[in-house]
């Protein structure tokens, strides 16, 4: 729910800024209303969603200036008015006044909290800056510059509003300096785009993790640095937030109504902060109880005192980030329903091995020279794709490779590093799992022939280090057999010896999944002479003919749907709209290369 609220707050955070700064027009260009200000705020939105597709790291060149200017600008005219208007203002620091306030103005007072909480947004963004600086920096920035210069411009407000109290619907530009007007503005509008950079960036950045959970429909991400994995681009988020400003700008019109809706989406924000904080320092940090209760108490008091406020304008504007979040909340939890109920499908339904060595090397068809890659989500078993392929296909290529695509966190994965093989089947049954590992700016943009030659060097040298392997461990059994016609039973060191062959055979899966019951094998550079195994050389033989005729990409096409005896949200929630959200979202083979020409593809319907 928090997230689907931070991609409502990318809807309405640019939609505000970057009106709020153009509406500083109306008072100082005759003519300039309210409709201008809705055309010129729409032409700087087209132009902020834009430069997108160039990342941060090729228009953040311009962000550190002008937000230092900004920030300078505040504070310096904040202590202006302070002097100029009155300096009494800063009594504002003693805490009693809000109560004095709440006292004389009781109801009006509480409802002026709403406006309040404009003054503390863009803290839930925060994160989101992580994909670009460091933890220290950003502490040093809020604390050093942002805080003490958004005092002084309140103040400086509030001291000018003192003197001039009709000022109150244009403060900020009426504040200024005539002289600082044009510079001003120049300098608020950059501020207010890069304000809502950060906000895109966010957004951009849940709908990416939410990705990577199986929480969200797959989308194209384009990561923007070698050097920063937050740095990243989604072309449809990008277009579907402009597409959403535009509307909320034209439609609204009025900055005071998205204000109310603002609000409601930066105080659900956090709120679910606070509870998943709580959570987070009870369960994984353990932090004293008492301190993990005062924490939601403090907070969260603070918080539902704000969203009481915030609430009562939920009738005139406030009711469109609930709109957003309930948008979103839908389609994540779709996303994430139908999905895990096909996984739990395949897992189910995987193919035993004892079916398949039942059936023979020849997997109860014919095996005809070539390599068949098969694409599929799992990472240990057969999956029952398979079965219909041996279902629908006269023949099936004589060596066959289940290919399992997984990214990792780090920006390159070597070459050397990039498949992981296990064998799935007897040596005369020519099956292979590969897990095929990219790093997040590994865009595979290899022709398939560059990916077939390093998946056949790879495939190789995997078959010279397991026979190098066997040779070891049957080595370890003879000496084993010699030892043991002693009286005397193998030492601790000596047992310990004779397991480390076996538990080398067994190595995690670092493309970050669970690991597996079948033995694996990474990919090393030793090798061994093919002429001390015949067996090898057979292998390395039948693979290169196979090589020779060939490649076919063998995908499988899974339609979901609910079973009959299902009730009727069910139904309507898989076979309509998880359907829709397949049929829409980016393909998970989108970035293969392979000719149209090598592509067999099989459908197969999942009964959930």
């Amino acid at each position: 729910m928090g997230t689907s609220m931070i991609i409502g707050d990318g809807i309405l955070t640019p939609a505000i800024s970057v009106m709020s700064a153009i509406s500083g027009l109306k008072g100082e260009i005759a003519g300039f209303e309210k409709n201008a200000v809705v055309i010129v705020s729409i032409i700087v939105l087209v132009a902020l969603f834009s430069i997108q597709r160039f990342g941060t790291s090729k228009v953040g060149f311009m962000f550190a200036p002008a937000i230092a200017l900004w920030f300078f600008s505040l504070g310096s005219i904040g202590m202006y008015n302070i002097i100029k208007h009155d300096i009494t203002v800063l009594r504002a620091f003693n805490p009693a006044y809000v109560y004095y306030f709440f006292k004389k103005n009781s109801r009006s007072a509480w409802s002026s909290l709403g406006g309040c909480v404009l003054c503390i947004t863009g803290a839930e963004a925060m994160f989101a800056d992580l994909g670009h600086f460091s933890v220290r920096s950003i502490q040093i920035a809020f604390t050093c510059v942002v805080f003490p210069c958004l005092l002084l411009a309140y103040m400086g407000q509030a001291a000018y509003l003192m003197r001039y109290p009709t000022s109150s619907s244009r403060i900020f530009y009426d504040s200024v300096p005539e002289d600082l007007f044009w510079p001003v503005f120049v300098i608020a509008t950059l501020a207010a785009m890069i304000a809502s950079q950060a906000m895109i960036s966010a957004t951009f950045s849940c709908v990416k993790q939410a990705m990577a959970l199986g929480c969200f429909p797959r989308l194209k991400i384009i990561h923007t640095s070698r050097k920063r994995m937050g740095q990243i681009y989604i072309p449809v988020m990008n277009w579907f937030l402009m597409i959403m400003c535009i509307a909320v700008v034209s439609i609204f019109q009025s900055t005071t109504d998205i204000a109310n809706a603002y609000g409601i989406a930066e105080v659900g924000v956090m709120m679910v902060s606070t509870t998943l904080v709580t959570l987070v320092m009870l369960l994984i940090w353990q932090t004293n109880v008492f301190w993990v209760i005062c924490f939601p108490l403090i907070f969260g008091s603070i918080e539902l005192i704000y969203m009481s406020a915030v609430l009562s304008k939920l009738l005139e504007g406030g009711w469109l980030p609930l709109v957003f979040a309930t948008f979103f909340l839908s389609v994540m939890y779709i996303w994430n329903y139908g999905s895990v109920l096909k996984y739990q499908s395949e897992i189910k339904e995987k193919i035993s091995m004892d079916f398949l060595l039942d059936l023979g090397s020849n997997l109860g068809s014919v095996r005809v020279p070539g390599i068949g890659l098969l694409y599929n989500e799992l990472v240990q078993g057969i999956p029952s794709i398979f079965g219909q392929f041996l279902l629908n296909l006269p023949a099936i290529q004589s060596t066959i490779v289940f290919v399992c695509i997984k990214y990792v966190p780090i920006p390159v994965v070597p070459q050397e590093e990039r498949f992981l093989f296990r064998r799935l089947c007897p040596k005369d049954y020519h099956m292979f799992r590969c897990v095929a590992r990219y790093g997040y700016k590994d865009v595979q943009k290899e022709d398939h022939h560059a990916f077939e030659q390093l998946l056949i060097e790879s495939l190789e040298k995997f078959l010279r280090r397991e026979a190098q392997e066997t040779a070891l461990e049957n080595e370890d059994i003879d000496s084993f057999s010699v030892r043991s016609r002693g009286s005397d039973p193998p030492s601790g060191n000596e047992a310990e010896e004779l397991r480390i062959p076996l538990m080398h055979s067994q190595t995690s899966d670092e493309a970050g999944t669970s690991a597996s019951q079948e033995d694996a094998v990474a990919i090393p550079s030793s090798s061994m002479s093919s002429d001390e195994d015949p067996s090898l050389e057979y292998e390395l033989l039948a693979l290169r003919e196979a090589t020779e005729s060939g490649f076919t990409y063998l995908l499988g096409h899974g339609d979901v749907r609910a079973k009959k005896n299902s009730i009727f949200l069910k139904k309507l929630v898989i076979n309509y709209l998880y359907a829709c959200l397949r049929r829409n979202c980016r393909a998970g083979t989108a970035n293969m290369r392979a000719p149209h020409t090598n592509i067999i593809q099989v459908g197969m319907t999942y009964m959930v």
